[in-house]
């Protein structure tokens, strides 16, 4: 088992192997069907891929912004930025304010959000 990925190749060999896992646990119906030896190297496969994500691809933190969030979930649920405001209790000028950053978001707007569009709070907390 390596301790560190190096380079690229290194990096798609990882990724291959995750696969297989990922692959093998599909088949058996779930992650449960892996041996103790499997999950554990499974995980440390996984930390060495997110290691050099962030370190060498720089892919982490993704540049996830609270309107792009919210973009997303109107588009999800099919439905309009007015319709939107009238699920907040909120004047659609001052939402579409928030959501094109001519206004900092409010405590109201955010815990709509986080209600009524199922945001999790961590995500909104890193975020304001």
């Amino acid at each position: 088992m390596i301790d560190k990925i190096r380079n690229k190749t290194q990096y798609d060999q990882v990724q291959k192997m995750i696969e297989n896992f990922i692959r093998k646990a599909t088949d058996g119906g779930g992650f449960h069907s892996l041996n103790k030896k499997e999950n554990a190297e499974l995980h440390q496969l996984s930390l060495l891929a997110a290691d050099y994500e962030k370190n060498v691809l720089q892919l982490w933190p993704l540049p996830v912004s609270i309107s792009a969030v919210v973009q997303q979930k109107i588009a999800e649920m099919n439905i309009t930025q007015g319709k939107l405001a009238e699920m907040f209790d909120m004047a659609d000028s001052k939402l579409s304010k928030i959501l094109t950053g001519k206004r900092d978001p409010d405590i109201h707007f955010l815990k709509a959000i986080h209600e009524k569009l199922g945001i999790d709070g961590n995500l909104i907390l890193e975020r304001v």
